[in-house]
């Protein structure tokens, strides 16, 4: 449609043209004393475009010839950035492949074409970042090589590329990088320091935090480790499960540091309360308080919720955990007092009842009897629960519950038996 018109066009303007041309009778007199020139006015105009087609080509040509320099300096200068940007991709490459003596040369070879190039007056407007990205190339090839005099040279002259504002976000890449070479050099206290003098923004990344991480596990700074593993976990950095792990694992190395029963409660007021409903965390706190002479009626307290979990949903917790649960249980009871002891006994009480056939209940049920000097009770409910027990320690403890009731009946050939089982089972655990 559009080549129509156009011939449409064309053709109107050409019967214009022999309309106005062919009936023109119109003339140009010319005077240059003593002579006198008649032109047709046709004639004069087609001389008038021939001179101003003439003059446009002649200024043209000039323009073309004037703008030949030009055009050679900027060929010369794609060229050589054309050979800057080869050798970049061929240091990548190298890099990526584990070539890395070919990857350093090769950034190497991008500074030279880079240096060549400023030398000529030629600057690219990225230039800076050019030749900091090749420096970072050639210190982490030479960081995998081993040598950490070209790393920190490279490094440095890195660092002073970026020191300008535009420079800011490689900048920090280059901090993070740095970060994770300390980190593999095995020392954290210069990976935090890096990631210290992160800006804000930067230091929430998903990159940097896990950075921060491993940095806080390997310096043995727990807590500073569970707190960034928690913003890892808002982010979902990591999957639901493997969250819980490193929470929880966290959260016992925590317990586990604390040496006087103040430090114990200190550690479980800083754990969030889905840290605190963890059975195995719940467990080592109470089991870590008693043990260093804490109140046995707080580290109830603290395995309550975990307790009123197990007793509602007994599939909420795996067998190992139960068991973990179970022992706390029986340590904190003995350090409780009498008050506390009655009214947890009603509660284990009721849960055996409500499931009779949980070997595991009937045993804290039976210890808990023999914690308030019920001894037949006691007894009944342990020799009931040790063909069912599935768990070597649990059998011990058991085993050893029997002989001392066994004693206090002055029965010393039951006593010496359960005290010879007990003492197989902990010979097994031993061994194991």
């Amino acid at each position: 449609m559009r080549a129509a018109l156009w011939f449409l066009a064309l053709f109107g303007t050409a019967v214009a043209i022999a309309l106005f041309a062919g009936n023109n009778q119109g003339t140009v007199t010319l005077f240059w004393p003593p002579y006198r020139m008649d032109l047709s006015l046709n004639l004069v105009l087609v001389l008038l475009g021939l001179a101003f087609f003439l003059l446009y080509v002649a200024l043209r040509s000039l323009a073309i010839l004037f703008a030949i320099p030009k055009h050679a300096r900027r060929w010369r200068v794609q060229h050589q950035e054309q050979a800057v940007h080869m050798a970049l991709v061929d240091a990548l490459s190298h890099f990526i492949a584990g070539r890395f003596i070919r990857a350093k040369k090769a950034a190497q070879t991008v500074l030279t074409q880079e240096r060549l190039m400023a030398g000529g007056g030629e600057t690219l407007q990225y230039s800076g970042r050019l030749r900091a990205l090749a420096h970072l190339l050639a210190a982490e090839s030479a960081q995998v090589l081993q040598d950490k005099t070209q790393r920190e040279s490279h490094f440095r002259q890195s660092l002073e590329q970026l020191a300008h504002r535009d420079g800011q976000e490689a900048r920090e890449g280059l901090q993070l990088r740095a970060a994770r070479w300390a980190l593999e050099d095995r020392d954290p206290e210069a990976a935090l320091a890096w990631l210290n003098e992160l800006p804000q923004g930067a230091a929430r990344r998903t990159v940097a935090l896990r950075l921060r991480l491993k940095a806080a596990r390997l310096a043995g700074q727990t807590r500073q480790a569970l707190e960034t593993a928690r913003l890892l976990a808002k982010h979902g950095a990591f999957s639901e499960l493997a969250a819980l792990r490193i929470l929880r694992g966290l959260a016992l190395e925590l317990v586990a540091a604390a040496r006087d029963p103040q430090q114990v409660r200190t550690v479980w007021l800083e754990l969030d309360e889905a840290e605190q409903l963890m059975p195995d965390v719940a467990a080592a706190a109470c089991a870590r308080l008693v043990r260093l002479g804490g109140d046995g009626e707080c580290a109830l307290s603290w395995l309550l919720p975990v307790w009123e979990i197990m007793s509602r949903e007994p599939a909420a917790l795996t067998d190992e955990q139960r068991i973990g649960v179970v022992r706390a249980f029986d340590a904190a009871f003995c350090a409780a007092s009498g008050a506390q002891q009655a009214s947890w006994l009603t509660r284990i009480e009721q849960a055996h009842l409500a499931r009779p056939a949980d070997a595991v209940l009937q045993y804290l049920a039976g210890m808990a009897c023999m914690r308030r000097q019920l001894w037949g009770k006691a007894q009944q409910l342990l020799q009931q629960a040790l063909p069912r027990l599935q768990n070597a320690a649990l059998e011990r403890s058991a085993w050893a519950a029997l002989a001392e009731l066994a004693e206090r009946r002055e029965e010393p050939g039951a006593a010496t038996q359960a005290w010879k089982r007990a003492g197989q089972i902990g010979a097994d655990l031993g061994a194991v």
